[in-house]
């Protein structure tokens, strides 16, 4: 492979601290890199110094002679007055840019429904986010520096931008460098992982699923005071090599290897003892929702809008739940009918007597009232103990689970870090102990250490779990199921994320056709694999049992979690037998959940 770009012992220091001492990096084509590290390491510094955007204060970067380099900054530097159209195409007449796939893909991609002769200075935050990444996707480059990109993205646009950097050179040409903190998309495009750390660069072969493995390796080795950092990456490596749900590739690192470290290590949850205390706490009933609907005045357009449809949905105690689904389809109006902050156009909320709902929201009000407070006092007015995986901790011990040091403590919470505001915000509302909690976007702000941290608190929460996130890793990391709302109505995914993706996409070239079709332009798609006849008949019969045998299955699968719960702890025969059937159970809804995803992409 030929080298792209190199950087020779790279000195930078600011007055109160060093960032990097003597770093010497390259760039090789064909590289997807992706950098991670802890907030204020350095990652988006040296992204800069190898761009060229910063000067190191001694060492030097070399550039291959007529490389063409393109990078998308943290840095908003859009003119407001400029266009949405110039912004992106610049002056290239409308036949030019209309006729490049790669531009048609682009637009299609990130700012479908953006308004093109909007002003920039019109556009929300997540718009002006898209349309400076489409400006940079439609040039030509051989190296492109992506700082954060999947910030603002929901789980179809990052599916995309995924797709499109994998597609975009060939794989020995180009060069792809990263900073975020989403671990799917690392995992998805990457060849290799740069972790920034103690003013340092460390290069690990793989994405994101190999370079745990290979840190936990190099873990293994260090000093002792490095082991609860150990327990937390094993614990990480051990759901990556039991395979994560919907991953479309295999981590790149040695089977072998990963076998040997996890192969002592649990679950990340134990289920059981879980639903049993979420069962103690919450009784049988938490919320149920039955034949909901909601419509809202629709102001801009006159007359109403219904979002959601008929919608029924049990919600159980110690039920961990991901909910998908696009900007506006209605995913907060339908986590306001479970606090009970909305009521209901038409249909019936029943809410059991003992819960207690908490929401982690996307801004940081919850610190309103302790905003000059210390760390310190905040926690000096919290119960003394907590109970939490089993074990007695303080508060202070839980502050330092989600990666606080003690020097934190004396700090004002307004003092403290964006991602530190928000670890502060997620355990005083986990210490408040409410028994049905909301998680509303909660990644912003974190990187991928803090990240794994918050999965290994939420693992020992004993209730129910909602969450909306557009981060898939964390989805299919806490959650043990998934729920789309899709054109009103809520829908169970058997097969998680990817088929929401499907569903999604199915959704989008019927509005297509649809639109088509009402300017007499439609041409219906044929698809040849498609049975026909009495083959047709039998598949679609199929896949109606099959809907139906994973209802069933998964309302049984239900029954015996609470019975589990119930049950007397002292009968082992009966526990057992209850287990066997629950895993039983589980084996089989993976297998007709495999053909009914089978059948359903058969029958498009």
């Amino acid at each position: 492979m030929a080298h792209l770009l190199g950087a020779e012992a790279l000195h930078l220091e600011y007055p109160n601290r060093v960032i990097f001492d003597s770093v010497t990096i390259g760039i090789d084509e064909g590289q997807r890199i992706g950098i991670v590290g802890r907030n204020g390491d350095g990652k988006s510094t040296l992204m800069r110094l190898m761009a060229g955007t910063l000067e190191p204060n001694s060492g030097r970067v070399t550039r291959r002679g007529g490389i063409l380099l393109g990078m998308l900054d943290q840095a908003d530097e859009m003119d407001d007055d400029l266009t949405v159209s110039a912004a992106i195409v610049g002056e290239r007449p409308e036949y030019e840019w209309a006729s490049d796939p790669r531009v048609r893909d682009v637009l299609g991609g990130l700012v479908e429904g953006v308004p093109w002769e909007a002003r920039i200075g019109q556009l929300s935050g997540g718009q002006r986010r898209r349309v400076a990444l489409a400006a940079l996707l439609v040039g030509d480059w051989d190296i492109i520096f992506l700082d954060e990109p999947t910030n603002h993205l929901d789980v179809e646009g990052i599916a995309w931008l995924a797709q499109h950097l994998k597609r975009r050179w060939n794989q020995d040409a180009g060069a792809l460098v990263v900073v975020t903190h989403d671990r799917w998309f690392l995992d998805e495009i990457c060849t290799d992982t740069w972790e920034v750390h103690d003013r340092l660069i460390e290069p690990f072969e793989g994405g994101y699923a190999a370079y745990i493995l290979q840190r936990v390796e190099r873990d293994r080795s260090a000093a002792a005071s490095e082991s609860k950092r150990q327990n937390l990456m094993r614990k990480e490596l051990a759901w990556l090599g039991r395979g994560a749900p919907a991953r479309s590739t295999k981590p790149k690192f040695r089977i072998d290897a990963a076998n040997e470290l996890i192969a002592n290590e649990p679950p990340p949850r134990d289920k059981i003892s879980l639903a049993s205390m979420a069962m103690q706490r919450l009784g049988k009933d938490v919320v149920d929702l039955e034949n909901i609907s909601v419509t809202y005045e629709d102001r801009i357009n006159g007359g109403s809008k219904e979002v959601l449809k008929d919608v029924t949905w049990r919600i159980a105690p110690g039920e961990r739940t991901g909910i998908l689904g696009v900007n506006g389809a209605g995913k907060s109006t339908l986590l306001s009918l479970v606090t009970g902050t909305l009521l209901p156009t038409t249909g019936n909320v029943k809410r059991g007597k003992t819960i207690k709902v908490s929401t982690l929201t996307q801004q940081l009000g919850e610190l309103a009232e302790i905003w000059e407070d210390r760390v310190s006092e905040v926690l000096g007015r919290q119960k003394s103990t907590y109970v939490s995986g089993g074990k007695e901790m303080t508060p202070s011990q839980l502050l330092e689970r989600v990666g606080f040091g003690s020097d934190a403590l004396s700090n004002k919470v307004r003092e403290l870090s964006g991602g530190q505001k928000r670890r502060l915000q997620l355990l005083l509302i986990i210490l408040d102990e409410p028994n049905v909690l909301i998680l509303d976007e909660p990644t912003n702000d974190l990187d991928t250490d803090m990240l794994a941290a918050i999965e290994d608190l939420l693992d020992s929460y004993p209730g129910t779990l909602l969450v909306v996130s557009h981060d898939r890793y964390l989805l299919e990391r806490v959650t043990d199921q998934q729920y789309a709302v899709l054109g009103g109505n809520l829908r169970h995914l058997p097969g998680g994320v990817d088929e929401y993706l499907k569903l999604r996409s199915g959704q989008l070239s019927a509005a297509s056709a649809a639109a088509a079709a009402s300017t007499g332009k439609a041409k219906q798609p044929e698809n040849s694999n498609r049975p026909k006849g009495a083959e047709l008949r039998a598949a679609e019969k199929e896949l109606a049992a099959a809907g139906r045998k994973i209802e069933k299955s998964t309302a049984r699968i239900s029954e015996l979690h609470v019975l589990l719960a119930t049950h007397d702890q002292s009968d082992f025969a009966g526990l057992g037998k209850l287990s066997d059937e629950l895993g039983a159970l589980e084996k089989t809804v993976a297998e007709v959940e495999s053909r009914w995803l089978e059948l359903t992409e058969l029958l498009g």
